[in-house]
């Protein structure tokens, strides 16, 4: 094992980390969009509407994330 595969490695946890945190986060905003919901007959739509938008774009850097993380297998 040369000194480039700690490199990788290294990569990996990095990016297992940020996957961790990410989804966290994730967890977070499905928490609050429900809670917001749950709060008032009138929920804050532009809040809701944020907040969505966010989890949405949380989604896209975790599924980005994932890619990296699984080897390119030709089938």
């Amino acid at each position: 094992m040369d000194g480039s595969d700690n490199v990788v490695e290294l990569t990996q946890k990095e990016i297992r980390a940020e996957l961790a945190l990410l989804r966290q986060e994730h967890r977070d905003l499905d928490h609050a969009i429900e809670a917001l919901h749950t709060a008032s007959p009138q929920p804050d739509y532009l809040q809701l509407q944020r907040l969505k938008r966010k989890k949405l774009s949380l989604k896209d850097r975790i599924l980005a994330l994932e890619d990296r993380l699984l080897p390119d297998i030709i089938a």
